[in-house]
């Protein structure tokens, strides 16, 4: 069976808050579960800044895919990151990454969207393998982040 996708509303947000915990945790980010569900609910709110889907099998969720919408001149206009992914390790080996993949590269392309960009971490080499398969293209860039919200100091992860 393959999946299904649901837009995420304001209603998942302790859904997606829970997979957020398992996607940290497994990829060694640090979670602050009060600036998380901020984060969220305001995305979720807020339609400019992306889209948020459920990966489902059938009607039970067991992953997630955000898309955040930008420009680039580099890109010649709209573009998007996919932001966060995750699906449940029950999921995995399937196709489902592929097939999520797939789906919001449509959904994307309705929007209006040119090109589509995302980051791995280094040693999440399966993750990197599927996305090489599905077109993606290594630049060799570094994608480099400051935190710029005056007094807050972001827990470090393991990735910092």
């Amino acid at each position: 069976m393959d999946p299904t996708f649901r837009l995420a509303i304001e209603d998942d947000a302790d859904l997606l808050l829970g997979m957020m915990r398992e996607y940290y945790a497994y990829d060694g980010h640090a979670y602050d579960e009060p600036r998380a569900q901020t984060a969220v609910l305001n995305f979720l709110r807020e339609p400019s800044f992306g889209r948020a889907w459920l990966i489902c099998d059938q009607d039970t969720p067991v992953g997630y895919i955000v898309l955040t919408f930008g420009y680039s001149l580099e890109y010649l206009g709209r573009d998007a990151f996919i932001d966060e992914f995750f699906i449940r390790p029950s999921h995995r080996g399937r196709g489902w990454g592929r097939a999520a993949l797939n789906f919001v590269e449509d959904a994307a392309r309705e929007a209006g969207v040119r090109a589509i960009h995302l980051e791995v971490v280094r040693a999440n080499t399966t993750a990197k393998d599927i996305y090489l398969r599905c077109g993606y293209a290594d630049h060799k860039h570094s994608l480099m982040s400051k935190w710029i919200e005056r007094g807050f100091s972001k827990p470090r992860s393991g990735h910092d």
